[in-house]
């Protein structure tokens, strides 16, 4: 997948040094309801693990949009934390973003590439070829509600 043409004004990147993880966090808490509760200190441990991805005004440098995936870089990756500003909603840039991560991701020929859907994100994920698992019952997780995984106890 090849990233589409940015509307004017705006940039996709895939480097590291151009993410401002102050407005990122604010992004997230501010804007999410899956992040809202979540510390920076967190957020910056979540980032340190991931690669990320920005969606910059070419103007100002100001990023206005973010994404990360977490990845063994070989056979598996997930998308996580999508978000574009809300002011900066309804031209593409959602578009932009997950079309720019697949096609950074494209070169490591991963097996899977998952994410969890919201509701106002579904139909652009489709739109970009994403459906439902396969095999949802075969998929498992822990930590479901938000709780934090606790190491088993005798």
């Amino acid at each position: 997948m090849s990233t589409p043409a940015a509307p004017d004004g705006y940039a996709f990147s895939a480097d590291p040094a151009r993410i401002d993880p102050e407005r990122v966090h604010a992004l997230l808490v501010e804007h999410t309801y899956w992040a809202a509760t979540r510390t920076r200190e967190t957020h910056d441990a979540a980032m340190a693990g991931s690669r990320n991805y920005g969606v910059h005004l070419t103007a100002t440098g100001e990023q206005v949009a973010y994404a990360r995936v977490i990845t063994d870089g070989v056979t598996f990756a997930w998308l996580a934390d999508v978000v574009v500003a809300p002011e900066h909603r309804g031209r593409g840039l959602g578009r932009l973003l997950v079309a720019g991560v697949l096609a950074d991701l494209e070169p490591l020929g991963l097996k899977r590439v998952v994410l969890k859907a919201s509701a106002d994100g579904r139909a652009l994920y489709e739109r970009l070829g994403w459906h439902g698992v396969a095999d949802p019952g075969d998929w498992m997780e822990r930590g479901q509600g938000g709780r934090p995984l606790a190491p088993d106890r005798p």
